[in-house]
């Protein structure tokens, strides 16, 4: 198969990229600034700009699939870029647009739990309409929709560390907010199984890990990697809304109101549909296992938390 992963420099895409080349798959990175000497070995890459539609249409063509992981962070407040709207929906429009044009067939969308065109924020309005785009083409389409993915180049412990500080921190709401994350290793073989099986066709997935844990939770793993303790001061979601307000013009806060919201809601699935691919999810790996800190006691399974 010729498949073409859009975003395929990124933390997932090169992870996507060497699974599908050890696979017996052609592949081709496409990215706005592909750095060659990052991506695996056997991979093409390409130059394109999925916000420019002019830019990908000859590229696109002619591959067996796409995989459309291109993404803005939902952790960050874009600063003079591309909005979440431009990228997530306008970009996904142009890639549809362009597979349709150019005699693809099968097309995997990277989406989020919670996507809604009617959502609580940006990021997540436009993860919501541009699933409707796809849905609403004549490709081969599979969603796929994850939880929090972390793994080496992730920037989920990094937005962790800098959002807290060791020792003592203040987390909105105590940092009540949940998560189901998925290590890249465990999500990335589901993907590529999504373009080698036709039963996948039509189906929109959520993917999870084994457990579900607090942003507290995870912030004790994170300090607790580094033999540092942590204990968390509860600030009000009301006031911690009001101070990323009130900072949100500042160009070196990274944090904004659509992050505060973000926290509002938890991030985990009500069934996990990694069993759709044969998988237990009580063999995932573990946030803690990846951080070295089996058997911590930092961590929630599912009956204790829900």
């Amino acid at each position: 198969m010729n498949v073409l992963v859009a975003g395929g420099s990124g933390f997932i895409g090169t992870t996507l990229c060497a699974e599908l080349v050890e696979r017996g798959h052609a592949v081709t990175a496409l990215s706005r600034s592909p750095d060659d000497a990052g991506l695996p070995d056997g991979v093409a890459s390409a130059v394109g700009d999925i916000s420019a539609y002019e830019s990908i249409a000859d590229t696109v063509a002619d591959h067996d699939a796409v995989v459309n992981l291109v993404s803005l962070s939902p952790l960050y407040e874009p600063r003079g870029g591309p909005s979440h709207e431009a990228v997530h929906l306008g970009g996904t429009e142009n890639l549809v647009r362009a597979a349709d044009a150019g005699g693809v067939s099968r097309f995997l969308q990277m989406s989020a739990l919670g996507a809604d065109p009617n959502g609580d924020t940006a990021y997540i309005r436009a993860k919501g309409r541009a699933e409707a785009v796809v849905r609403g083409s004549g490709l081969e389409w599979t969603i796929v929709r994850p939880s929090v993915v972390f793994g080496d180049g992730g920037e989920f412990v990094e937005f962790t560390k800098t959002l807290t500080t060791p020792y003592v921190t203040g987390l909105p709401g105590g940092g009540k907010t949940r998560f189901q994350p998925i290590w890249v290793g465990d999500l990335v073989p589901m993907l590529a199984d999504v373009l080698e099986d036709d039963a996948h066709v039509g189906e929109t997935y959520e993917l999870a890990g084994p457990q579900i844990t607090t942003l507290a939770d995870v912030t004790k793993l994170v300090y607790a990697a580094e033999g540092k303790a942590v204990t968390i001061v509860p600030i009000p979601m009301g006031l911690a809304k009001v101070g990323l307000s009130a900072v949100d013009s500042l160009p070196f806060v990274p944090f904004g109101p659509d992050q505060a919201r973000s926290l509002e809601f938890d991030n985990t699935v009500a069934d996990n549909d990694v069993t759709a691919f044969g998988r237990d999810p009580a063999d995932l790996r573990t946030l803690g296992s990846y951080l070295g800190l089996d058997g911590t006691d930092h961590r929630r399974t599912r009956s204790e938390t829900a």
